[in-house]
């Protein structure tokens, strides 16, 4: 799948748990993105959040950053 299309879809997580305080938020979408997206997603995202190509919402940004950091780990 296409980081544009990934990037896509993240936002979309992200839009629904903007209601909620940001660092909730943010744990939210990663552990969405952990538990429900294929390992290749989020190897694909992890590797394009750096990119300009994937324009990521800050709170999808910064969990897939953390997510990013946790699976190097």
């Amino acid at each position: 799948m296409s980081p544009d299309k990934l990037a896509y879809m993240a936002n979309q997580i992200g839009k629904f748990f903007a209601h909620q305080p940001h660092d909730k938020a943010v744990a939210a979408v990663e552990t969405h993105l952990r538990r429900f997206w294929d390992p290749r997603m989020r190897d694909t995202i992890v590797a394009h959040v750096g990119d300009s190509a994937p324009q990521l919402d800050p709170i999808v940004r910064e969990a897939v950053l953390h997510l990013a950091e946790t699976q190097s780990a």
